[in-house]
């Protein structure tokens, strides 16, 4: 078997891949395949891009207009519904224009009735998805795939390699990771789990032969004014960022389901570490004072 890897950026991220495959050329071949198909998404599902089908969406919601979806949009949305319904409003894909307010390239809050202006237009309740059609009443509003998106790249990358044949592999876009079964010895793949507060520091090391983890964390993007920490995770209901965990990694079957998992316990605050102990995933979670608990198994022989 011969091993290639392969690093790329894509979605604002550092990305690799790493294959086993019964030759070079087949590990290329594969891997250029899986990697056009994330560039394919991101060129799809990209809010910085005027061209995406996403842009063509919120032209859409700032008409307080109406539009016809694909079907693979339309299981993004049904997805993005789910995920509405189970963390109680909190994992809401109309909440991303509360960036409008928070500059985390500043070192100042955002005025709060600006936050209080924009909240009116966050809600996932106040769309009408009727699929395929996806309608607008309130003016102004607008939709963010990215706490999904990047996750469902990395599990249709992953596809895209095991429907080729590949048996070993990992596919990691910017931390968002999934296994294609063990390393060709049997032996699991390390991951090292970052540090909330070391940027450079592995905080654990779990051991994987299948399937994805994903996190979540305040580490990403934040200001800290007065002292006190503000992170890019931010409450649909208040629009200020939430609190009481700092990072949450969360092991599933699938990217998706791991990240919008890791994604809701923060958001779920001190309610998050219960909700994942009832979810039955395997989890790790650290909290502001520092403080972490969970279910992943971490290897110890760093």
């Amino acid at each position: 078997m011969k091993f290639h890897h392969c690093t790329f950026k894509a979605m604002g991220t550092p990305c690799d891949i790493q294959l086993y495959a019964k030759t070079q050329a087949k590990a290329e071949e594969v891997a250029n395949a899986a990697i056009a198909d994330v560039r394919r998404l991101e060129a799809r599902y990209s809010r910085y891009r005027d061209d995406s089908f996403l842009s063509a969406i919120n032209r859409a919601a700032a008409a307080g207009g109406c539009i016809k979806v694909d079907e693979e949009t339309a299981g993004l949305l049904n997805y993005a519904a789910t995920c509405y319904g189970q963390s109680d409003g909190l994992f809401d894909i109309t909440s991303g224009i509360l960036r409008r307010a928070w500059r985390f390239d500043q070192d100042r809050l955002p005025d709060p009735a600006q936050i209080q202006g924009l909240l009116e237009k966050v809600g996932w309740h106040k769309l009408r998805w009727n699929p395929p059609v996806l309608e607008f009443p309130i003016p102004g509003m607008e939709i963010d795939f990215g706490g999904i998106v990047k996750e469902y790249a990395v599990d249709r990358a992953a596809a895209l390699c095991q429907g080729a044949g590949i048996r070993h592999g990992v596919i990691n876009l910017g931390g968002d990771i999934k296994v294609i079964g063990p390393r060709v010895d049997g032996s699991p793949w390390r991951i090292g789990i970052r540090d909330p507060r070391h940027k450079e520091a592995v905080m654990q090391t779990i051991l994987l032969r299948e399937g994805a983890l994903a996190s979540s964390g305040d580490y990403e993007r934040c200001l800290i004014v007065d002292g006190v920490r503000y992170g890019h995770i931010l409450n649909p209901k208040t629009g200020w960022p939430v609190r009481y965990l700092t990072a949450v990694s969360v092991v599933a079957d699938f990217c998706v389901v791991a990240g919008s998992a890791s994604t809701i316990a923060m958001l779920k605050e001190e309610d998050g570490p219960a909700w994942l102990d009832n979810l039955g995933l395997p989890h790790l979670w650290v909290d502001a004072q520092g403080k972490s608990g969970g279910s992943i198994e971490i290897s110890n022989d760093l």
